[in-house]
């Protein structure tokens, strides 16, 4: 069974950085996707980055343009998510999401697009 874990969370104060990672277990091929999305208690879930299989293609949430990099590693059935110049409305728990087969690209900023979910990673950002 497929499962999706996430590291790299904790405690930033604004203007620093972090790296997420997020890694498939029990995989024998790349997912089609990769994608990060983020929650706040009390708010919506919102999209984050996206990246295609061959990385050739990243998207990336209006909030974190400029800030956030997303890139992947297939060999190791990664994804991460470098995060810089953070600010406290970036606080949230941090989610990586895979869709295996192909799907459009349109749809990579919506949560229905991915079919399998990583438990949760907290990030902090003090002022």
């Amino acid at each position: 069974q497929v499962q999706l874990a996430e590291s790299g969370g904790g405690l930033v104060q604004t203007g620093g950085s972090l790296r997420l990672s997020c890694t498939a277990s029990g995989r024998t091929v790349s997912a089609y996707a990769m994608g990060w999305f983020r929650q706040d208690p009390g708010k919506e879930r919102e999209f984050v980055a996206a990246i295609n299989r061959s990385g050739s293609s990243t998207y990336y949430g209006d909030s974190v343009k400029g800030r956030f990099t997303i890139s992947r590693d297939n060999a190791k059935f990664t994804v991460y998510l470098q995060m810089n110049s953070l600010k406290p409305e970036d606080t949230a728990v941090y989610y990586c999401a895979s869709r295996e087969a192909w799907g459009p690209s349109s749809k990579m900023g919506l949560e229905t697009f991915y079919d399998l979910w990583g438990q949760g990673t907290q990030v902090t950002v003090s002022s």
